[in-house]
């Protein structure tokens, strides 16, 4: 858990503006790397708009889509005038045409390895199901840029408390095979808020 002063810095800085900033499709488009960066990453309707939304206290600042793949750019935002909050496109859909996926997934490795100013991606892995084979996708490719990512678990208040654990073992165990995985796992719920004060403390005691 934070301290309290982690927590409040997290608080002040998601109290504070938080601004769509721009979508990108190429490298070319990205914003000047003069920023702290973080970025999150999930397989499509894993809750990842809710959880932006949660954190930012803002209800529609990252879209949630009921087609999956539908959020195809990197989008930007920015926390105040110190950091950047990345939404990486969702992998994993089933919908989108093969030239699409493999144009997405090749500006994803082209962003993961030459950013220098990133100092996390947060992987969100649905609780109900802990890490799948899609998800082992993305973090062998996180290994390979050397980005260091934490597990972010999402959806902890559709499983029951006493299930927790046992998810938490398989993703421990999955996460030993990456050099590249952060230690810590945050368990989150955006319907609940549980987690959120966490992952803002961690984002804003980024340096």
């Amino acid at each position: 858990m934070p301290d309290e002063a982690s927590r409040e810095k997290g608080r002040l800085m998601f109290a504070g503006p938080i601004d769509f900033l721009k979508g990108v499709v190429a490298m070319s488009g990205l914003p000047p790397a003069d920023r702290v960066e973080v970025c999150f990453a999930g397989r499509s309707n894993v809750g990842k708009s809710s959880l932006i939304n949660a954190l930012t206290g803002r209800k529609a600042l990252a879209r949630a889509s009921n087609t999956p793949g539908r959020t195809q750019e990197i989008n930007y935002f920015t926390a105040g005038d110190t950091h950047y909050l990345v939404d990486l496109p969702g992998y994993g859909y089933a919908e989108a045409p093969v030239a699409v996926v493999a144009k997405w997934q090749a500006l994803l490795k082209s962003y993961l390895g030459g950013r220098q100013t990133l100092r996390r991606a947060f992987v969100l892995i649905d609780m109900r199901h802990g890490i799948k084979k899609v998800d082992e996708e993305i973090l062998t490719l996180l290994d390979r840029s050397a980005v260091t990512f934490q597990v972010v678990l999402t959806k902890a208040d559709k499983i029951k408390t006493s299930e927790h654990e046992k998810v938490l073992t398989q993703v421990r165990a999955a996460l030993q095979k990456h050099p590249a995985a952060y230690p810590e796992i945050v368990v989150t719920s955006s319907e609940k808020g549980d987690g959120i004060e966490t992952l803002r403390a961690i984002i804003a005691t980024m340096a």
